[in-house]
């Protein structure tokens, strides 16, 4: 199988892949997961990870809290968004702002993890 071309001007980010035929959601999302945890450690691995985002959102990346202040596969909040997407998104990696990407949602909420760990979220009952 080739490898897909790339424009000379793109230069793709991390787990930029696409769902694949018959890939659920919830599969691509944990795709997504496991490719950015694979790139940048975080207490507890992809399982805690996972769990997380499965309870946060059940893996869905349209998923919102009942106040529609928390967006996303790991519920962000609205209010620090923009913020902690300017702090773990790179403009090279090309990421959509949208809080509701999942790539870009898995992104800055694994890199902060990386950097904080899993406090923002809790991790109750996930480790």
């Amino acid at each position: 199988m080739l490898a897909p071309v790339a424009w000379a001007d793109h230069a793709a980010g991390p787990c930029d892949f696409h769902r694949e035929k018959g890939q659920t959601v919830r599969q691509h999302s944990r795709a997504q997961i496991r490719c950015a945890v694979a790139r940048w450690t975080v207490p507890g691995g992809k399982t805690v990870a996972l769990c997380i985002a499965k309870r946060e959102s059940g893996l869905l990346p349209w998923a919102e809290s009942g106040d529609g202040l928390n967006k996303g596969l790991f519920q962000q909040h609205v209010r620090y968004w923009d913020g902690n997407y300017d702090a773990y998104a790179q403009r090279a990696w090309q990421l959509p702002r949208r809080i509701l990407s999942g790539r870009t949602n898995t992104i800055v909420s694994i890199r902060m993890a990386h950097d904080i760990g899993w406090g923002p979220w809790g991790g109750r009952n996930c480790s």
